[in-house]
């Protein structure tokens, strides 16, 4: 098994911290998207979208991160990341599909760009927009957690939610977003961040984090 990806991008950061929470062994292969690399004749052959993460599984491709951790979770029965309860199943597909179908496409890297180049905004400028569309969706998501009276986990072990949610928020703070009126989304974060698993899928951690070549 082989992820392609990138050490900042949320949507790789996701897929290896599915793949330790599951326990599966596999190898990184970075791909630089500040230099476009996903968006080569090598890497669009095999993934149209040109995007990361490409997940590569016994000579087939999959693509796309969410149908990834899906499919993970249906082909490698152990360690589940969804619950078997069926509403629980619902509440955090509801959850982790706020996080990846309303801030993933304002906020990825592609947007950005297109506001700088196109656009000629300025970082703070850039900061602001981010900022923005950060509390339109993560206010809500802090008051349904809040209905919900989570603990350090959405459920008893962190699983497809925390998946999506610990990747946005480290963009998060590295926009200078303010959690501090969101005590569950920070109570959620600080019981994950220690666990082995999530540290070994940290960006601070992986081969092509310029901080560690």
């Amino acid at each position: 098994m082989r992820l392609h990806g990138y050490y900042r991008s949320s949507t790789s950061y996701r897929l290896r911290i599915a793949l330790e929470l599951k326990g599966l062994d596999y190898e990184y292969v970075p791909v630089n998207l500040l230099t476009s690399e996903q968006k080569g004749a090598a890497f669009t052959a095999r993934n149209p979208f040109g995007s990361v993460p490409l997940l590569e599984v016994d000579g087939k491709d999959y693509v796309q991160s969410m149908a990834q951790i899906e499919w993970l979770d249906e082909a490698f029965a152990d360690r589940p990341l969804l619950p078997s309860d069926l509403h629980d199943r619902y509440v955090a597909r509801e959850l982790a599909y706020a996080i990846a179908t309303e801030l993933h496409a304002p906020l990825n890297l592609p947007v950005l760009k297109y506001l700088k180049d196109e656009y000629g905004k300025s970082q703070d400028e850039i900061g602001v927009w981010y900022r923005h569309w950060l509390a339109r969706t993560l206010a809500p998501l802090e008051a349904r957690l809040a209905q919900l009276g989570t603990g350090d986990f959405l459920f008893d072990a962190p699983g497809f939610f925390e998946v999506c949610l610990l990747p946005q928020v480290y963009n998060a703070r590295r926009f200078e977003f303010d959690f501090s009126d969101m005590p569950h989304i920070t109570r959620i974060e600080s019981a994950c961040l220690p666990l082995p698993e999530f540290q070994r899928a940290h960006p601070d951690n992986q081969s092509d984090n310029p901080e560690n070549t």
